[in-house]
């Protein structure tokens, strides 16, 4: 009971810092211009909800390990193992500097919520402060096994690898909503505008691809170590299957920039009727990157309750 219970407050606060994150990411490089006043007010009240998500799954993420530290749920009222926890681990010193950076989102989210007027869509304070509750996962995973050199490299390679899925994962969901254009959020977005938000999307996930890449081998050289952990091992058989996942990914990405986006740009010139036929197969496209993308979490909640193939 406790181990599923950590396990699915793992994938919850994993899902919501890294929607918070891509929701506060995305105005920074989406809309170089004003951003439309309805996105912004759609944006800044999901950014509060998944705020509010990263702060209480991060509660339950620590109660569910001062459970499986001590003797069960009832250790959260003995003040003696949770100062133990929280002073004498490194994930409590973690977990506690990353709830006050949690609990300042969530009072900067409710405040964003109640201006009339759009926020400078080009402000740094919650971008940083999203980043920097995402990028510090990396100190409560594996990444704070090694000490020293190997110990930093890990844990910034597993930092940017953080924030990378973070833009891309969590920029799909004000995409897909943008695309979507009704609801009862009213959220509509000129036709012009769409296309060079997708573009530029697009060019913040050629970023974000390579980086996931890039520090995937880095993370992958410190757990798994020789090619033949990945077949030999249960943690390399679930990597393997996050990596088919995140192949899937990259397949609908593809797709989506080098097929649906021209089209769509260019039926937004020669047969304006034919620009919602095609806004809706890009929609199908990238509801099924979020969902292969919230799959890909899952698998990285459970890796982080397992041990190594490297120590295997």
């Amino acid at each position: 009971m406790i181990e599923a219970g950590l396990l699915v407050a793992r994938l919850l606060h994993y899902a919501a810092v890294t929607s918070l994150a891509g929701l506060t990411f995305f105005p920074l490089y989406a809309c170089m211009e004003t951003e439309p006043l309805a996105l912004s007010r759609w944006r800044r009240k999901w950014s509060f909800w998944t705020a509010v998500a990263a702060l209480v799954s991060g509660l339950f993420w620590f109660a569910f390990v001062v459970a499986s530290m001590g003797d069960g749920i009832g250790d959260l009222v003995d003040p003696e193992t949770l100062r133990a926890i929280v002073d004498g681990t490194s994930f409590g010193k973690v977990w506690s500097l990353r709830m006050l950076v949690a609990l300042a989102v969530v009072g900067m989210a409710a405040s964003s919520v109640r201006w009339d007027a759009v926020a400078d869509h080009r402000a740094w304070t919650m971008p940083v402060l999203a980043a920097v509750l995402l990028a510090s996962l990396a100190g409560t995973g594996h990444a704070r096994v090694e000490e020293g050199w190997a110990g930093a490299i890990h844990t910034i390679s597993d930092g940017a690898h953080l924030l990378a899925a973070g833009a891309w994962l969590g920029g799909l969901i004000p995409l897909a909503a943008i695309l979507r254009r009704s609801g009862a959020a009213g959220l509509v977005v000129e036709p012009r505008q769409v296309g060079q938000i997708l573009l530029r999307f697009s060019g913040m996930g050629y970023i974000a691809v390579a980086t996931l890449i890039g520090s995937g081998l880095v993370n992958s050289w410190f757990l798994v170590g020789p090619p033949a952990g990945l077949l030999t091992t249960s943690y390399g058989q679930f990597l393997l299957g996050k990596l088919v996942l995140f192949g899937v990914m990259l397949a609908l990405a593809g797709a989506n920039r080098f097929w649906l986006v021209p089209s769509m740009n260019k039926a937004r010139i020669d047969a304006p009727d034919e620009w919602s036929r095609w806004s809706a197969r890009l929609r199908n496209h990238v509801l099924g990157e979020q969902v292969l993308g919230w799959m890909v979490l899952a698998v990285v909640s459970f890796l982080g309750t397992m041990q190594p193939a490297i120590g295997q």
